[in-house]
Parts: C-alpha cells; sequence; structure tokens
C-alpha cells in the first residue's frame, strides 16, 4: 500500500512539473514553478538513495518554493 502511495505521489509531482511549463501568464506562479521542479528533484534523489518518495518530494518541494526568499535561485538579469 505504501508503494501504490508513493507511485501516485511521483505521478502527481511529474503532473505538477507538466503543468509548470505553462507560461506566468497563465496563471501558474514562479513559487509554483519551483514546488512542483524541487518535488520531482526531492522525489527522484529519494528514490535513489532508497527513502521515502513521498517525504523527498515535500522536502524538495518545500525547499524549491522557499529557495529565492533565500537568495538561492534568483534571477539575475
Amino acid at each position: 500500500m505504501q508503494k501504490t502511495f508513493a507511485l501516485r505521489l511521483a505521478g502527481l509531482a511529474l503532473v505538477a512539473a507538466g503543468l509548470s511549463a505553462c507560461s506566468p501568464g497563465y496563471g501558474v506562479s514562479a513559487d509554483t514553478q519551483r514546488a512542483a521542479g524541487g518535488a520531482v528533484a526531492g522525489a527522484v534523489i529519494a528514490k535513489a538513495l532508497d527513502e521515502d518518495i513521498a517525504t523527498g518530494a515535500a522536502l524538495g518541494g518545500a525547499a524549491g518554493a522557499l529557495c529565492d526568499d533565500a537568495g538561492v535561485c534568483q534571477r539575475r538579469y
């Protein structure tokens, strides 16, 4: 049952990542895009390390959403 939940969460993260490819003009904010990318990256890293995928996705999503607030992923023009 845990594996089914993890697979569904990973699928949801992939769908969110696909939606994050939309332009910001279509209602998807930059924070949402970074959170989706972070969730996917966290899930992939957790899977590679044989850790809990849901926890990896949650931590990655939080890190992605907050990375610009910490000054890590600010755009430079």
